[in-house]
């Protein structure tokens, strides 16, 4: 029997990547999400299924999960990995940025793991959400996807909780700066405020971190893809960084750090 896996937001980033890694070890993919073209082209490049819905919406979330079962004849894997950002403050940020952040970040998650679980369920199957550091630590002037990541995180968790006796686990990862469109944008807008490009931007970022450099989707998709296998059955409710080891720096301490 073929494995089948959805991934939310696959058309792109970290999401493509993470459709790419499951195709190569044998799951039947689905790719999901709200830009038609660039899901068709990677359910073309793995071999899969596209879906263009509004995962925030329950009508998608149930088409896309209704549409990956039709088409792989079950489900095995969820990725939830459909994510937007809108910078401020909670003075800055507008009742509109707030509602559409946390519709996709979060609600649209837990659309997608309603209309999926009882499938999940079936196949003992695993879920995994791309989170973000942002949901474990603050960031400045990101109010609403800083909450938007911790509650996905909490989401998991309790899915985790109301769901592993059932035999489906539920983990998350939390990225840092990951090289995507998203992480690009930042980082251009940073390189406006510094005056340099994007890749000093981009070293200016990661110059005193552990790992001095941003990360790879392909290196956040391979911990996803072996969250959801064998090997890590005995792993639920993690909420696991992938940061080359920021979220360890105590900050007020770097002064005493040796350079080289």
């Amino acid at each position: 029997m073929t494995r089948a896996a959805l991934v939310t937001g696959g058309g792109s980033g970290i999401g493509a990547a993470v459709a790419r890694a499951l195709a190569a070890e044998g799951y039947a993919v689905t790719v999901a999400g709200r830009r038609e073209q660039p899901l068709q082209q990677v359910a073309d490049e793995v071999g899969g299924h596209a879906v263009s819905a509004d995962m925030s919406t329950p009508e998608g979330a149930e088409r896309a999960v209704r549409e990956t079962v039709e088409a792989h004849g079950g489900l095995d894997a969820l990725v939830l990995c459909a994510g937007i950002s809108r910078s401020g403050t909670v003075e800055q940020q507008t009742p509109e940025g707030w509602a559409s952040v946390l519709a996709t970040n979060l609600t649209g998650g837990f659309l997608t793991a309603r209309a999926a679980m009882p499938h999940l369920v079936e196949r003992r199957g695993g879920l995994v959400a791309v989170s973000s550091l942002a949901g474990l630590r603050a960031a400045p002037a990101s109010a609403v996807y800083c909450v938007s990541k911790a509650g996905l995180n909490m989401l998991v968790q309790t899915i985790a909780v109301d769901y592993g006796p059932r035999g489906v686990r539920a983990n998350a990862v939390c990225p840092g700066w990951i090289r995507t469109a998203m992480a690009d944008g930042a980082m251009d807008e940073l390189a406006g405020i510094r005056g340099t490009d994007r890749e000093g931007a981009y070293r200016l970022t990661h110059a005193r971190m552990p790992t001095p450099r941003p990360g790879d989707a392909g290196e956040v998709a391979g911990l996803v893809v072996w969250l959801l296998s064998p090997s890590a059955a005995y792993v639920n409710g993690a909420v696991i960084p992938v940061d080359g080891g920021v979220s360890v720096l105590d900050l007020g301490l770097l002064e005493w750090q040796e350079t080289t």
